[in-house]
């Protein structure tokens, strides 16, 4: 009686394979071309679907920062005007003491300004703290040809609708601004401006002067004192 060899690959109905590799890599390959042809098939447009992986990696980048989010120290001095080390010497604990006083005292402290935008940036809403300095810098245009083009670049990046550093302003003080755009002056951008400081002065500075990057600092300048 003829006995099968115990390397035969049994073989279905259709044609038989010439070999068991090619048998494994056709039937590797066969779940992905199964998967392309139903894809074409049912009319997947190959733009709109790369569109939708960009904004799922977007995503994904977006909660893998919120999940190893700092607020440290560290954050602060990244990002300092000066050398961190230089930094820590000139500042003093007093000095960053006082930035508890006021809010517009923290903000008018060059170290101060920069250890509260490192905490925005923690909370993912510096947009506020940048759109406050970009009209602080507004304000100081003196040029009536350079007016107009920096007041829309202004309100195209903070203060029109799905803008890409959008702030968060009510519907009023948005058209209000819109209106102003009709005719730029110095205090076009005035009332959101302000409605911006008494969100960051009411609901993130309580928070920035609890924060790690706020206290781990304070600590760091009494240690270089002892």
């Amino acid at each position: 009686m003829h006995r099968e060899s115990a390397d035969t690959v049994p073989q279905g109905p259709n044609q038989p394979c010439p070999s068991s590799t090619k048998c494994h890599v056709a039937t590797t390959l066969l779940p992905a071309a199964r998967q392309s042809f139903s894809d074409h098939a049912v009319g997947t447009d190959p733009p709109a679907e790369r569109t939708g992986q960009r904004q799922n990696r977007g995503m994904r980048t977006r909660l893998g920062c919120l999940s190893h989010k700092s607020d440290s120290y560290n954050d602060f001095t990244a990002i300092l005007p000066d050398k961190p080390n230089r930094a820590l010497k000139r500042l003093s604990t007093e000095e960053a003491a006082r930035w508890a006083d006021s809010f517009d005292v923290l903000l008018s402290h060059k170290y101060g300004l920069a250890a509260f935008r490192a905490f925005l940036k923690t909370e993912f809403s510096e947009e506020n703290l940048e759109f406050w300095l970009a009209c602080e810098d507004f304000k100081k245009t003196r040029s009536a040809a350079k007016l107009a083009s920096k007041a829309q670049r202004i309100f195209e990046e903070f203060i029109d609708v799905q803008a890409p550093r959008e702030v968060n302003i009510d519907f009023q003080t948005r058209e209000l601004t819109r209106r102003n755009m009709q005719e730029p002056s110095l205090s076009c951008f005035d009332q959101a401006q302000g409605k911006v400081h008494s969100l960051m002065e009411k609901d993130s500075y309580p928070r920035f002067l609890r924060s790690k990057i706020y206290t781990d600092l304070l600590s760091q300048t009494q240690r270089r004192l002892s």
